[in-house]
């Protein structure tokens, strides 16, 4: 006769409702809202003054957590408004497509860059940098001020694009 083991009891989280959710933070051009999750002590949104780099981040958050692999982050990085951070435990793998890097940055893509982006043609890649010559893009949201990109173009866009 087999005899199984006791299974650990697994407790569930409390449903939070729209009504218990913090109130949005609102912009403000001295700081910039960003995410931190992973091995961190107080995963969350935080807002930050502009030009934070991630060891101010993750102080705020409460520190690193003694599993974290603080040698797949760069404590140095300069954060970026809407930017999500990820901190890896040590022996986690993380995969190129979670990487920043990846991202095309809206402020410095030239018209063959930006058009490898999806509904983005000739035309509003050179609509994106005339609007970006003038006046530089301060957070994604921006990219809605440009003729021909709307509410949808944008959501399609957020996951690839940043603003540094």
């Amino acid at each position: 006769m087999m005899t199984r083991s006791p299974q650990p009891e697994l407790t569930p989280l409390a449903a939070t409702s729209i009504s218990e959710q913090p109130p949005a933070i609102e912009s403000d051009p001295d700081f910039i809202v960003v995410e931190i999750k992973g091995a961190i002590s107080q995963p969350g949104v935080y807002e930050m003054p502009f030009g934070s780099r991630l060891i101010a981040l993750i102080d705020k958050a409460g520190g690193l957590l003694e599993l974290s692999d603080s040698n797949q982050i760069n404590q140095a990085a300069l954060l970026v408004d809407e930017e999500s951070i990820y901190i890896p435990t040590i022996g986690e793998v993380t995969t190129t497509t979670e990487s920043e890097s990846e991202l095309i940055d809206i402020n410095s893509a030239d018209a063959t860059l930006l058009q490898t982006l999806p509904g983005i043609g000739p035309a509003k890649a050179d609509a994106i940098i005339a609007y970006r010559e003038a006046t530089p893009f301060q957070t994604v949201d921006d990219l809605s001020q440009v003729d021909g990109i709307g509410d949808k173009t944008l959501e399609q866009l957020r996951p690839l694009i940043r603003v540094k």
